[in-house]
């Protein structure tokens, strides 16, 4: 196990776990989310090979519309 920091929360996630594969299993909704790690955002067609590594920090922004 790795740990990661998200949005300021440690979690711990299995290794060779891919960006993409770890926001889908948490509940995220791809079309409504942008992900920053390392003050860059990662590009969606990224998130299939980018690869959670121990001690990364991840930013996750949500994306809510309303009137």
């Amino acid at each position: 196990m790795i740990n990661i920091s998200v949005n300021s929360n440690i979690v711990s996630v299995k290794e060779n776990t891919n960006l993409r594969y770890w926001l889908e299993q948490n509940g995220y909704k791809m079309d409504f989310i942008a992900v920053e790690i390392g003050g860059e955002i990662v590009k969606k067609q990224d998130w299939d090979s980018f690869l959670l590594r121990d001690g990364l920090s991840i930013e996750i922004v949500e994306f809510v519309g309303g009137g």
